[in-house]
């Protein structure tokens, strides 16, 4: 008995060391994370986060200014418009009219349009979940424009496809805006009522919306941009200030712009792991990598889903989106049970977008350190102008460099700031000093020789700006010959 007791004993002290061990191990996790996104939130970095690892959420936390005029922070309870991640949702629902057995993925657009062209009428339900129905990205019109079901349909249905159904993968936002055209025909509900009522609710999503939104509006992030022309953040406001006030909101409803906290994306991700939405086989159709979405296949498109491999070889299901402000990345690594939950209400800039996957690697790797999130690069240049004369410009290559943690590789930022003093400068100054760099810089770019042409020529430099438009053709750029012919005529 002695023995028993004294071997009981000592697994007790054995499991609760276990324990121990495992509890440091994730705070020191959530340490490394956290510091990664407070040293971000320096260079600007506003969001939420969420980690979750073995069902336990170990991160849950937002950095930042939700609303930045009212001091408004970011908080788990933050309300984002989540873009595209939009999809799964839209997918879900019509898995869900196909688990009510009340149409099939298998199903022709045919059978719900009867009077559709006749180069769309085999697309399937299926083709339009994959984005191989053959439409094009192209195809109806900017997100807050106002547009009627009848226009969209329209649009769609005499559009020219840039493939043959069924032949190709094209992310096209159209697909899913005709996937709710058919959800609300079939369900006969709104697409708002039929996933508050098949989705949201089933799965206690309390602050999940597209336009019927049951939750205060303070609650709702602000979207902020860089104004290049001011040179300062503006508020664009939120998503509800944009939508159309009407029903006439069919450029945007079923591909993006559905309201979401990071919390009830977790929800979502429990809804869906424990079958409370959808029957796991339904499910297991919704995560199946159906067509490679580049030439690399290294990723596939399931419904509403991203699938892909970890560098263990384990199964990632995932999906991001964007308006152009916000940006949202729902990672599930389904097979780590770990899911990590990011979005933004503030675009840095590209590794704005890498978040969440550096958060992975994080988790997965001890020893991988990932780099703060770098300011905005044109936030970034505008105070070396501020600080610097034009006679400085070959130092703000290395002082972008240093900021940004790389190397400087992308043209179009000197151009775009170029022109935008070019607007205010009446003398040769910073406009000009950004030009000639970028030449400098890039010099087999026959575009940044003509925009250097242009400048000149403001100036009144003809003889500067024949020699920048000569370069600019014998680069290519024939858009150049014009202006040069122009210049050659008027000395003759």
């Amino acid at each position: 008995m002695k023995s028993l007791f004294t071997t009981l004993f000592f697994i007790g002290i054995t499991l609760s060391t276990v324990s121990v061990v495992s509890q440091n191990k994730n705070q020191g996790l959530v340490n490394k994370i956290d510091s990664y996104l407070k040293a971000s939130e320096i260079n600007g970095f506003s969001g939420v986060v969420l980690v979750a690892k073995n069902g336990e959420i170990l991160l849950s936390k937002g950095y930042g200014w939700a609303d930045r005029k009212n001091k408004t922070p970011n908080s788990p309870e933050t309300v984002f418009n989540i873009g595209s991640v939009t999809k799964q949702f839209t997918a879900s629902a019509i898995l869900k009219l196909v688990e009510q057995r009340k149409m099939k993925t298998s199903d022709k657009l045919s059978l719900y349009f009867p009077q559709i062209p006749l180069d769309k009428t085999d697309i399937t339900i299926h083709q339009l979940l994959t984005h191989t129905s053959g439409i094009s990205s192209k195809t109806g019109g900017f997100r807050y424009h106002e547009a009627s079901k009848k226009q969209f349909l329209k649009e769609f249905f005499e559009a020219t496809l840039h493939a043959e159904p069924g032949t190709s993968y094209q992310y096209a936002n159209a697909n899913y805006i005709l996937l709710t055209v058919i959800l609300e025909m079939v369900s006969e509900q709104t697409y708002d009522t039929f996933l508050q009522k098949n989705l949201f609710g089933p799965a206690q999503m309390k602050s999940t919306g597209y336009k019927s939104v049951n939750f205060d509006n303070e609650r709702l992030a602000h979207g902020y941009y860089y104004n290049r022309d001011d040179e300062q953040w503006a508020d664009w406001g939120t998503t509800q200030q944009h939508l159309p006030d009407n029903n006439n909101h069919w450029y945007s409803i079923g591909k993006g712009d559905v309201h979401s906290t990071t919390e009830d994306l977790y929800k979502w991700h429990n809804a869906l792991k424990n079958n409370i939405v959808l029957t796991s086989k339904i499910r297991e159709s919704q995560e199946t990598p159906f067509v490679a979405e580049n030439d690399n296949n290294t990723s596939y498109y399931g419904y509403g889903w991203a699938i892909s491999k970890s560098d263990r070889d384990t199964k990632i299901v995932a999906h991001n989106g964007s308006n152009g402000l916000y940006f949202a990345d729902f990672v599930r690594f389904v097979e780590d049970d770990v899911v990590v939950i990011y979005i933004t209400n503030k675009f840095l800039g590209p590794e704005s977008e890498n978040v969440a996957r550096e958060i992975g690697k994080m988790i997965f790797d001890a020893n991988y350190k990932a780099s703060p999130i770098p300011r905005n690069i044109y936030e970034l240049i505008h105070e070396f102008i501020r600080t610097n004369p034009p006679s400085n410009v070959d130092k703000l290559t290395v002082f972008i460099e240093n900021g940004i943690k790389k190397d400087f590789r992308k043209p179009v930022t000197l151009n775009r700031l170029g022109y935008s003093k070019l607007k205010k400068e009446n003398q040769p100054g910073w406009a000009l000093a950004l030009f000639k760099l970028n030449v400098k810089l890039f010099p087999k770019d026959g575009n940044l020789w003509d925009s250097l042409g242009e400048a000149y020529l403001k100036y009144n430099q003809k003889e500067k700006a024949i020699e920048c438009y000569t370069k600019a053709v014998e680069l290519g750029n024939e858009s150049s010959r014009k202006a040069l012919n122009k210049l050659l005529k008027d000395d003759k």
